[in-house]
């Protein structure tokens, strides 16, 4: 009797190792700040006054609102998820702010109004992250359901007029502030959150868990951990970041802009995606969202520095995130067959 031929098995794709991931978002990084030198160069031949140094602290300025709203949506998009609402959801933050520090609304004092309005981007994160948890909605769904809802909300809490801090004395130097010669606070408080948000994704269960629900949830849960309650939390701080954006953005505008926002979720994720953080989640990369933030902050003061129209400088920026995305893709698809 002949003996029997054992079935062949179906070889098995080994998953991506931690160094070969490491090497993925090096290669990422590398990329995105070799695109960033290049696009200082273009705009730096194009315009003289491109590379002042006003000109190059404004960029960082502007790159430190995206730049902090990215480091939250880093944590939710190394999930998988998405949150196309941190615009808004800064900007009824910003409107908090107000309702919280000015003489016409409560008249609280400044650093309580300022926790305030940290604290609300807290709760909007919190909704966020039991829709999506919880519910079981969608994150493309659930946080587009607050986007609409956070824009309306700053509308109709304003009265659709804008609200200004000037009976709020020192408001302003919470972004305008100087501690450091010539350098802005907020671009300081962007550096300071940038560290703890790449100590908080490197080195704590936060970060960790992010990675792993991202590379494969029902692994995650069948493990022990608790998928729900991590989403949550990582939602919740999120809204931390967002919160904190919206009192930058307030302070840097000395007032609440209810129709502002619109627009920067699409520059935060776009950050984020440049960066080499992985639209399908298990990989993340906080300096690579800070290289993403200053190049889209380069790419729209230098639009405007060369008087390029504004309707075009929306399709540049939309350019941009088409390629990030397209990026990403290519690389998911060339590792899915190594």
């Amino acid at each position: 009797m002949s003996a029997a031929v054992p079935a062949a098995r179906p070889e098995a794709t080994a998953p991506e190792t931690p160094i070969a991931r490491r090497r993925s978002v090096s290669v990422q990084q590398f990329l995105a700040f070799g695109a960033l030198i290049a696009l200082f160069a273009f705009f730096a031949v194009a315009s003289s006054n491109f590379l002042s140094t006003s000109n190059v602290f404004g960029i960082l300025l502007a790159a430190s609102v995206t730049g902090i709203l990215a480091l939250g949506a880093t944590f939710i998009i190394a999930t998988g998820g998405i949150d196309l609402s941190v615009g808004t959801a800064m900007t009824l933050c910003s409107v908090m702010t107000a309702v919280f520090a000015t003489e016409a609304f409560l008249g609280l004092p400044m650093p309580l109004a300022v926790v305030l309005g940290v604290a609300f981007g807290a709760l909007l994160g919190l909704i966020n992250g039991l829709n999506v948890a919880v519910l079981g909605i969608p994150p493309f769904i659930a946080t587009l359901a607050m986007m609409m809802a956070a824009a309306g909300l700053s509308l109709v809490i304003s009265g659709a007029t804008p609200l200004y801090f000037t009976s709020v004395p020192g408001f302003g130097q919470i972004a305008l502030g100087t501690l450091i010669p010539r350098v802005p606070n907020a671009v300081l408080i962007f550096l300071v959150l940038a560290v703890v948000a790449g100590v908080l994704l490197n080195k704590s269960l936060i970060g960790r868990y992010a990675l792993s629900i991202g590379s494969n949830e029902e692994a995650t849960r069948m493990s022990g951990i608790n998928t729900r309650s991590w989403l949550i939390k990582i939602y919740v701080l999120a809204g931390v970041f967002t919160g904190i954006g919206g009192v930058i953005m307030a302070s840097r505008l000395n007032s609440a802009q209810p129709a502002l926002g619109l627009g920067y979720e699409l520059e935060a994720i776009a950050a984020v995606v440049i960066g080499g953080t992985s639209l399908s989640g298990g990989r993340a990369s906080v300096l690579g969202t800070i290289i993403g933030a200053i190049l889209m902050a380069t790419l729209n003061n230098g639009l405007q520095i060369m008087a390029i129209p504004q309707e075009w400088q929306k399709v540049a920026v939309g350019v941009v995130i088409l390629v990030a995305v397209f990026a990403d893709n290519v690389r998911r698809r060339r590792e899915s067959r190594v």
